[in-house]
């Protein structure tokens, strides 16, 4: 049957698989990645439409019609594709609003973990009725998954970025807003950071995993860069295979600035739930080496994303663009 190109709607396509008053606060600890197994390959035919499929693992298809793709068992999974950006931001805050609701009763507060670059964009939404004032933000501890070196009110500061555009927005407690010391060295602001999650987590405002023994946040959300770096974890760093800190430093980053600190993989890797949010065309690359048929040796970061729970990626069609 000959392929036609698909129309897509609002999302465009699910693949469900496996079923300033800038202020000083605390800082955290780290852990390793964990890395996949073998994957195992099946095949899927994919028609004209929105179609989703149901098992454990990673897809992968193509953007045309009757076109067969191949999906690969490898853990928990669902990717959502979006018709644009502002169809992805009103998901993401759905998707976020009854995550922190749902923690929220069940254990009296959401622990939920920021990076930087264009997530804080994407979360515009949350700052918007009807959820600014529909979600018990009293019960929210936010944390960051990584953050340059750098004062506070710096515009390279993750801190200052998402003071901006969200912080400064609702009434989250100002106590439960957990920055780095920037007044320390990477190092030691590496450690005071584990240092304070450690005290959280003997507070029990933080879990830890039963399976790994490092903290588990109820959700991460992470962007990702054209490289396929997450929090700052880069292609070929020695940092990515670090597996005993909760927090490490790095001072030869490949992206300015240099300095910064950021947790590990183990400690990525532990979260309860974690949301992969990815725009642009100038990332179709490596989303495609994560999600696509392409064989790496080398994994990028951003494959090497694996909660032991939940993963949603939340794209928009250019950075699905080569899948």
């Amino acid at each position: 049957m000959a392929s036609s190109p698909l129309q897509f709607s609002t999302p465009f396509r699910t693949l469900l698989l496996s079923s300033p008053s800038l202020r000083k606060s605390p800082r955290l600890p780290f852990h390793p990645s964990f890395f996949s197994p073998p994957l195992t390959q099946k095949t899927l035919t994919f028609s004209t439409g929105t179609r989703a499929v149901s098992g454990s693992g990673k897809f992968y298809w193509r953007a045309k019609a009757s076109m067969a793709g191949t999906a690969m068992e490898k853990g928990k999974g669902k990717v959502e594709v979006f018709d644009s950006e502002e169809n992805l931001s009103v998901s993401l805050a759905k998707y976020t609003a009854d995550l922190a609701a749902k923690f929220s009763k069940e254990k009296g507060s959401f622990t939920v973990v920021l990076s930087g670059g264009s997530l804080i964009k994407s979360l515009r939404k949350l700052v918007e009725p009807p959820y600014v004032d529909a979600i018990d933000w009293s019960t929210w501890h936010v944390f960051w998954v990584d953050e340059r070196v750098v004062p506070k009110d710096h515009d390279d500061s993750n801190y200052k970025l998402a003071f901006d555009g969200f912080l400064s927005k609702v009434p989250i407690l100002p106590g439960n807003v957990y920055a780095i010391n920037d007044a320390l060295s990477a190092e030691g602001a590496a450690d005071d950071y584990e240092t304070c999650l450690k005290h959280l987590v003997k507070s029990n405002v933080l879990s830890v995993s039963t399976a790994t023994g490092f903290p588990k946040f109820d959700l991460m959300l992470l962007g990702m860069g054209p490289d396929g770096h997450v929090a700052s974890l880069f292609p070929g760093h020695p940092l990515v295979k670090e597996n005993e800190k909760w927090v490490t430093f790095i001072k030869d980053s490949p992206k300015p600035p240099p300095e910064r600190i950021t947790f590990t993989f183990p400690v990525i890797n532990s979260s309860a739930h974690i949301a992969l949010v990815i725009c642009g065309a100038g990332k179709a690359g490596p989303v495609h080496s994560a999600l696509g048929n392409s064989q790496n040796s080398d994994p990028l970061p951003v494959q090497m994303v694996s909660p032991e729970g939940e993963l949603v990626w939340f794209l928009d069609k250019d950075a699905a663009s080569k899948l």
